[in-house]
């Protein structure tokens, strides 16, 4: 859904290419944040690990920086899978009536903040029954899966495969296609990032450290199989490029399936199962997100910590963490009134906050593996393997972050300015002050909790 952005900066093959290189990059990652989830399964996931694996010097401020852009990057996840959910609920309705006003900034804005409270909502009023909608929804999924590949290939004009797998759009007119592609990164990566996900939730899972770090690998293995698949059906039987990237619902997704049916009945029909599918993903980001927020806010690592730390009598779930993820979220959503590419800086701040996250994590277990020090026992191990793949995680992870921060063309005026520069580095003086002020003598390392047990 967020293909608009690497069809602009890489065109058909940018989108198949890139999304299969991230797949294969991700897979290492994800290996060795696993690796780190079986050695310390535990709510806080990465500030956790790097104060367990830091240089004892470091261990504190590290920790805490990492905790800062995790729950910063998590965060910024919740808006922007409600951006588009509205973006896609608005194009439902301008392709069903054409000339409705309705598309303008505001009003996806305001939409946004609906998707907000219901995501929050249903993590505090319905917590109990996530586990019984996401076992229906991955049946959903499934379902959806298959119906859009039958649909496209049986019903669709096909592009020559030759041309798909090799057109390349250079449509920000950078300096050079590998650039364009690379700015146009951060759309295959949004469908992967946030796989620790599992790891916040870990404190309610039983045998954690064997049954997350496989659940992970599973989970990524898995998507990226399907998500190439149906990348590579997309961009074959979703028509002329240009009648994707230029239609008058803003959404490829819909006008590649209105491409393949003729039908607006149809499309609808697809459109709702995405708008079903793409709630309850946000659903989930939200729960990791509170949990991020909680376990931080627990160890003394927000303003407010004690406030956001306590979960009210009679409730098992983190209430005023979710309502910390409304509030932050509602802000970021504001960001759409001023820019008509809102979703790229959310995108981009969510991808950033993370990749740091996952920089900083990774990276202090390969400086122990550089330094022959032992890591801690675990019960799902990269083996030997283990320094190469931390090496290409981290080389992958360091340009993804970089590219993270570009604007979708060179030069850019203030609507199409990347603004996820901006917000790290406001969180980033946020975080300095905060820590001064007060966590510097409040703020709790985990290390320092276990070495004490």
């Amino acid at each position: 859904m967020s293909s608009p952005l690497q069809l602009f900066n890489g065109g058909t093959a940018g989108v198949i290419w890139m999304m299969i290189i991230t797949w294969i990059f991700v897979l290492a990652m994800i290996a060795s944040l696993a690796e780190m989830a079986s050695m310390a399964p535990t709510a806080g996931g990465q500030y956790h690990w790097v104060s367990e694996f830091a240089p004892p010097s470091f261990q504190k401020s590290l920790s805490y920086i990492v905790g800062w852009s995790a729950a910063v990057g998590w965060v910024s996840g919740i808006p922007a899978c409600a951006q588009m959910l509205s973006s896609l609920v608005i194009g439902m309705v301008l392709l069903a009536y054409p000339d409705a006003e309705i598309g303008k900034l505001w009003h996806v804005t305001l939409l946004m903040m609906l998707w907000l409270i219901l995501m929050v909502g249903f993590n505090i009023f319905l917590a109990q029954h996530l586990p019984l909608a996401e076992g229906i929804v991955l049946v959903l999924h499934v379902f959806a899966f298959f119906a859009f590949l039958i649909l496209f290939w049986t019903m669709a004009e096909r592009s020559p495969a030759e041309e798909v797998f090799t057109t390349w759009t250079n449509g920000g007119e950078w300096s050079s296609m590998g650039v364009s592609a690379l700015v146009g990164l951060s759309t295959p990566l949004w469908c992967f990032i946030g796989p620790d996900a599992g790891a916040h939730m870990s404190e309610e899972l039983k045998d954690a450290s064997v049954v997350l770090p496989k659940a992970m690998m599973w989970a990524v293995f898995f998507n990226g199989i399907f998500g190439c698949i149906m990348m590579i059906t997309f961009v074959i039987c979703g028509g002329a490029l240009d009648s994707v990237l230029e239609s008058p619902t803003g959404q490829p997704v819909l006008q590649a399936v209105y491409n393949a049916t003729g039908s607006i009945t149809g499309t609808e029909i697809m459109g709702a199962v995405l708008v079903v599918l793409v709630f309850f993903a946000a659903v989930s980001v939200t729960a990791a997100s509170s949990r991020q927020i909680w376990a931080f806010a627990r160890d003394k690592g927000l303003p407010f910590s004690a406030w956001i730390e306590r979960v009210p009598a009679g409730w098992d779930i983190p209430v005023n963490a979710l309502l910390v993820c409304l509030g932050f979220s509602c802000v970021l959503a504001c960001i759409n009134f001023g820019s008509d590419v809102a979703l790229n800086a959310i995108v981009s701040i969510s991808n950033a906050a993370l990749i740091f996250s996952y920089i900083i994590s990774i990276g202090c277990v390969r400086l122990k593996r550089l330094r022959g020090e032992p890591l801690l026992p675990r019960r799902w191990s990269l083996g030997k393997f283990g320094g190469i793949v931390n090496d290409l995680a981290l080389a992958f992870l360091v340009v993804s972050f970089i590219f993270s921060f570009f604007p979708i063309v060179p030069n850019p005026s203030t609507t199409d300015m990347n603004f996820a520069s901006l917000m790290f580095g406001a969180m980033a003086i946020i975080a300095t002050v905060n820590y001064f002020v007060s966590a510097r003598n409040s703020y709790i390392a985990p290390v320092s909790l276990v070495k004490q047990d």
